[in-house]
């Protein structure tokens, strides 16, 4: 077996699996909904065919055994309970299981997997040793094949006049014809008898029927399948669903009426030496009546739409389609590209040296447009919409809510929203440790909500939106809140902060970030060790993100995550100390000051500046890097915004805007504080990129 063919199948499982755990999630919140069902059966069909085909037959094996299953319940002859869609996800996970044990090497443990089919036969009404349900034994081993096509058939059903008396009704009949797809359906009265001569136990009316349906030709037969014997039938394929080069078109009045039988070639001919249409031509000559013209028309209509829906789906597909592509080419290219963005940097500063070379100018001008493009396309390639991480939470709400007890719901927002593919890789971690602290500490029990005037059930939000050039994430619950008092109490007991230290609620509720900090009375398998909020906040500052939150007592707490679209390429700020230079994310920039001598002294030895009559703290990056020399006689100041605070960097000069390429830091440098990265100026100097938040935790752990 080919490894490109196995690892494309392992890909594919991949996806399908995520798309069957929310599947059955939506399911066991909607378990009458059959199209649920089917989808769920499609995706263990197609991962049965596939693994078979790819030499996965343990997979192949263990999935038929769920497929069978729930083809009872497509059937009708088994229900969706909450049993079965916690053996499902059970399988699901065995599935992934058998998966990864493949990548590995290793045995999966098939004693799990026997567990999870001795669960589902037990759900089968009158199961066998076997395994096999006989019902479904040979429809579950059919082969996962294409849709069928969409084929659209002329009916020309006219019952005889004494259809009546053996008991049937043509209505039902078109009903039925109707339930099968888009059908149009002309009555012809052209043998209708007036009042007088009415004799109503007598059908004088006949139809004809114009069908489009992918349920094959034997559905459409047993709809007539007990009146055979007493009509005239006539049901013929006129549109096989294949595109042709007809195109969207159809065939022509007379055309239809010849081949239906209404009309003879040479009364056509005849017909045709006139100026008149067609139709107005045959119902003057008597040929035929209005009904007939009108279904001819109907039919001519009914197909060009048809061929016109169909040709629009097949450029629609062709435009949307896609290839799978290895997310290391990504990560080459938009290597690559960066490295373009700095040649490029060079090149225009080269232009501007000799700016009397005009050529030179406008052909740099043209490379920078051009590599701008390139950039922004090459990094849209990578972005992802966060809705599919979004989507692993619910099955971690659903698990973890019963396990506590809890009734818990999760409701999500802006799954569109779409971030780099290596950011979402790297939330999903912090995502988890704050969800999984919602549910623990923050939603109550029902009894406990119930006794506050809350409805029993608790709701978490995960909600996504863009922001500039960063993405807003919010985790919001409506449990207890946030207990200041009690957060306080053990941040003085683990001698975290000083028994009179004065903090304001915000402060406070940043505690909960710090390492080894929990609340929790006894340490669960769920919380009490205190790991989890100290590494959210390590992560998300790695991610060059803040986080900021909100509580209120019984109306619940508000984690906000403010993260950057992209690593790979950001705007930044260009300043210089010395003959050094630095970089900053201008995401974090909220706007650069003077400071001159006097308002130095004005300190009296503190490093704080009055910005609009408030106080703002600030670190001179020159003291701290110890670079050698006088500063100039006016620094700069760059106010930034940190966990809800401003605070300031002092400089020497702001050069003006970088657009940065991210390089990482050696081995020897990356345990450096206060710097996350380096970048290659377009003179070929390297500037390194400032860490923001770890200068302020180092300074204010100095003062």
């Amino acid at each position: 077996m080919s490894d490109v063919f196995a690892q494309a199948f392992k890909d594919e499982a991949r996806e399908l699996l995520a798309d069957l755990e929310e599947a059955l999630l939506e399911m066991e919140e909607n378990p009458g909904d059959l199209g649920l069902v089917g989808r769920v059966f499609r995706t263990m069909h197609t991962i049965k065919g596939s693994g078979a085909m790819f030499g996965f037959d343990d997979i192949a094996s263990f999935t038929h055994n769920v497929e069978t299953v729930y083809d009872l319940v497509r059937n009708g002859e088994l229900s969706v309970s909450k049993e079965l869609v916690n053996l499902s996800l059970a399988a699901r996970d065995r599935i992934l299981a058998m998966l990864e044990a493949a990548e590995s090497g290793l045995p999966a443990d098939m004693k799990l997997n026997e567990e999870v089919i001795k669960g589902f036969r037990s759900l089968v009404p009158g199961q066998g040793e076997s395994g096999a349900h006989p019902a479904v034994q040979g429809a579950a081993e059919e082969d996962a094949g294409p849709p069928a096509a969409t084929v659209t058939y002329r009916i020309r059903f006219r019952p005889e006049p004494r259809f009546f008396s053996s008991g049937a009704n043509p209505l039902g009949l078109l009903r039925e014809l109707q339930e099968l797809g888009p059908c149009r359906i002309v009555a012809n009265t052209c043998d209708m008898r007036t009042l007088d001569e009415l004799e109503p136990e007598l059908c004088y009316l006949f139809w004809d029927v114009i069908l489009s349906t992918s349920a094959g030709r034997d559905a459409v037969d047993d709809v007539f399948i007990f009146v055979t014997d007493s009509c005239e039938l006539s049901i013929t394929v006129i549109d096989d669903g294949i595109d042709d080069e007809a195109g969207a078109g159809y065939k022509k009045l007379g055309e239809i009426l010849i081949e239906r039988g209404d009309l003879t070639p040479q009364q056509m001919d005849e017909l045709l030496g006139k100026q008149k249409k067609f139709g107005e031509l045959a119902l003057e000559a008597g040929l035929v009546n209005a009904a007939t013209i009108t279904s001819a028309l109907v039919e001519q209509q009914h197909v060009k739409e048809v061929r016109q829906e169909r040709q629009a789906q097949t450029q629609s597909q062709e435009a949307a389609s896609s290839i799978r592509v290895s997310a290391d080419k990504l990560d080459l290219l938009v290597n690559l590209v960066g490295e373009l963005v700095t040649v490029q940097a060079r090149l225009s500063l080269v232009a501007q040296e000799l700016k009397r070379h005009t050529e030179l100018v406008s052909v740099a001008e043209e490379v920078e447009r051009l590599t701008n493009d390139l950039r922004d396309n090459a990094l849209d390639i990578r972005m992802l919409p966060i809705g599919a991480t979004f989507s692993k939470f619910k099955r971690l709400v659903r698990d973890l809510s019963a396990e506590l007890g809890k009734e818990i719901e999760l409701t999500t927002e802006g799954a569109e929203t779409e971030l780099d593919k290596t950011v979402i890789e790297k939330l999903n971690d912090p995502l988890v440790h704050i969800i999984r602290n919602s549910i623990d500490h923050g939603v109550e029990t029902p009894q406990a909500r119930a006794l506050k005037g809350k409805p029993r059930n608790g709701r978490i939000h995960l909600a996504a939106v863009h922001s500039g050039d960063s993405v807003l994430i919010t985790i919001r619950d409506d449990g207890a809140g946030l207990n200041v008092d009690a957060i306080r109490a053990k941040a003085v007991e683990r001698k975290i902060i000083s028994q009179g230290a004065d903090l304001s609620d915000r402060e406070i509720w940043q505690l909960i970030f710090a390492p080894g900090f929990s609340t929790a009375a006894t340490i669960t398998s769920v919380s009490g060790r205190g790991v989890g909020m100290d590494v959210v906040k390590q992560a998300i500052e790695g991610l060059r993100g803040s986080i900021d939150v909100k509580s209120e007592p019984d109306r619940g707490t508000s984690i906000t995550l403010k993260i950057p679209l992209t690593l790979a390429i950001i705007e930044s700020l260009l300043v210089q100390i010395g003959k050094d230079r630095f970089v900053m994310p201008l995401a974090m920039v909220d706007e650069c000051i003077l400071l001159t001598e006097k308002e130095i002294a004005q300190g009296h030895g503190r490093e704080i500046l009055m910005v609009r009559e408030k106080l703002v703290p600030y670190v001179p990056l020159r003291k701290m890097f110890r670079i050698e020399g006088a500063p100039p006689a006016i620094q700069q100041v760059v106010i930034c915004q940190l966990e809800g605070k401003r605070v300031g960097l002092v400089v020497d000069w702001v050069i003006g805007e970088h657009q940065t390429v991210i390089k990482s830091l050696g081995r020897m440098y990356q345990q450096v504080e206060g710097m996350s990265g380096a970048t290659i100026l377009g003179d070929g100097s390297v500037a390194l990129i400032l860490d923001v938040p770890a200068i302020f935790k180092t300074a204010a752990g100095e003062s």
